[in-house]
């Protein structure tokens, strides 16, 4: 009984650690949490009682990467975790279908495209990608550029509202 209360007790303080990192936004995409783009791999706590969280970047050489890292360490510090560890998690690589249905809702109220469809193949990623505009919901889009505002997106304009706008790749 006393096991199943200790069990009970740490993945209460977990939910909460990721509650935490749920208000820890994306540098880039300030509109979205790390935990909505989905690099948050683990929140737990080990053997020792020491709490270990898991960030997947979106892609090596991010740079948003250090900002996210020191982003986190000061949430963690702000809520009595300061000797949480922070760990690199690279496999498996992240992507685009990591992104949580309200990363996707967030990301097309701000005005940008989420990514359609999911990466389940590189043939994914080469084949033409028919966009919808998150302005006004035409897939009369074209793309103006493989690179929007950051690397991972590019730039679109809608054909039927004329209105430009960057999409999510999928990655």
């Amino acid at each position: 009984m006393a096991a199943l209360i200790a069990d009970q007790a740490t993945a209460a303080r977990e939910r909460a650690v990721w509650e935490l990192l749920a208000q820890v936004p994306d540098p880039e995409i300030p509109v979205l949490s790390i935990v909505d783009l989905g690099i948050v791999r683990h929140v737990r706590h080990g053997a020792d009682g020491r709490l270990s969280i898991g960030l997947t970047p979106t892609y090596s050489g991010c740079p948003a990467t250090e900002v996210i890292r020191s982003s986190v360490r000061n949430a963690l510090e702000k809520h009595g975790h300061a000797q949480a560890a922070i760990e690199e998690v690279l496999s498996p690589p992240w992507t685009s279908d990591w992104l949580t249905p309200e990363a996707h809702r967030k990301l097309a109220a701000f005005g940008i495209a989420p990514p359609e469809g999911a990466v389940s193949s590189p043939k994914q990623l080469w084949r033409a990608t028919v966009v919808t505009c998150p302005r006004c919901g035409s897939r009369a889009t074209a793309r103006v550029s493989e690179f929007g505002s950051t690397p991972c997106k590019a730039h679109y304009q809608c054909s039927a509202c004329r209105e430009p706008f960057d999409y999510f790749k999928c990655l």
